[in-house]
């Protein structure tokens, strides 16, 4: 199995401050994630100023605003992406951001990333989709709130605009914060590669680490997952994101199912194979036999050790002559 990338999302977890957002950097780097990821938009181009917050966005903040107000204040700008990206390459871990609009994602793109991120709300958004699939660049995509024919067409205009099919890998996702688990649904992962014959992966917003172990253990090749610094920060996303030591925890976890995944073939392990004499059996003399006298049911048994005539060899044994002498529970030699 290949190395699962894992994605923690700060997303706007460090509420518009760069020394937060370095902190959660150090954080990331710290938990082991090959990629931190930040948001990247302009408020006036990414939601009408009349717009209402979502339902969990409203439950997780005391502050009556718009949802226009709100992601005002989580803006990061592009001197600070530059200073994140800088600090990044400082602490060994991948910067990645998800542009939002046009302008955003052409900033993106002139910073030079070579990854670029599609959000589950972003996925039916022609335009974009046509713009970044220009790029032919590699391409995660988020499905939150999809069906599979909507994830089957947004894949369809990235290849018309220029990706390769080779560089799109589909996450599966739910964008309830948290999301119940009987909505998780992860069967739908392995529907989408099925279906569309992709590289898969996980985007998780549930509670906890357990699904995104699960969903490594089914072959995701990919896993996001938020993070904060303190969950009872002012903000939409703190209290369904994981803490720096769950984060950890996930990845450990995530590093420990990769490498039990293996590569499929079904033989003894190096670990196992001196077990194979001391576990399994041999044929043996059940009483007393003497030479010439013919194996039968009655005078053989199976015994341990296993490093002489396999069970497997009975029906080959049974009816031939004792060649010598044989005591009881005395391996059979023919």
């Amino acid at each position: 199995m290949n190395r699962v990338l894992v994605i923690a999302e700060a997303c706007v977890n460090h509420n518009g401050d760069l020394d937060i957002a370095k902190k959660m950097i150090d954080a990331a780097a710290a938990a082991g994630a090959d990629i931190v990821k930040f948001q990247t938009f302009k408020t006036e181009k990414l939601v009408s100023k009349t717009a209402k917050k979502a339902e969990y966005q409203q439950q997780n903040s005391a502050v009556e605003e718009t949802q226009y107000e709100m992601l005002k204040k989580l803006e990061i700008s592009e001197a600070a992406h530059i200073e994140l990206i800088r600090y990044c390459k400082e602490r060994g871990i991948e910067f990645l951001s998800t542009a939002f609009d046009l302008d955003s994602l052409k900033f993106l793109k002139e910073l030079g990333l070579r990854l670029f991120k599609v959000p589950s709300g972003e996925l039916t958004n022609y335009p974009l989709l046509k713009s970044v699939g220009a790029f032919n660049l590699e391409l995660i995509v988020s499905t939150g709130m999809a069906n599979l024919g909507e994830v089957e067409q947004a894949v369809n205009t990235l290849v018309e605009a220029g990706t390769d099919r080779n560089h799109i890998t589909i996450l599966h996702c739910n964008t309830e914060y948290p999301t119940p688990l009987k909505d998780v649904n992860l069967s739908a992962m392995m529907s989408i590669k099925d279906g569309l014959k992709l590289r898969i992966g996980y985007s998780d917003h549930t509670l906890g680490i357990t699904v995104p172990i699960a969903a490594v253990a089914l072959g995701a090749t990919v896993i996001e997952k938020h993070f904060t610094l303190d969950r009872e920060l002012e903000g939409p996303d703190h209290r369904a994101s994981l803490l720096p030591g769950e984060l950890r925890d996930m990845v450990t976890a995530i590093r420990e199912v990769e490498l039990c995944m293996g590569d499929g073939i079904k033989r003894p392990s190096e670990s196992e194979k001196k077990n194979i004499a001391i576990a399994r059996k041999s044929i043996a003399a059940g009483k007393n036999i003497s030479e010439g006298e013919v194996f039968s049911e009655g005078n053989l048994t199976t015994l341990r050790p296993g490093d002489g005539l396999s069970p497997m060899l009975w029906e080959e044994v049974i009816g031939r002559e004792a060649r010598r002498n044989f005591s009881e529970g005395e391996l059979i030699e023919l």
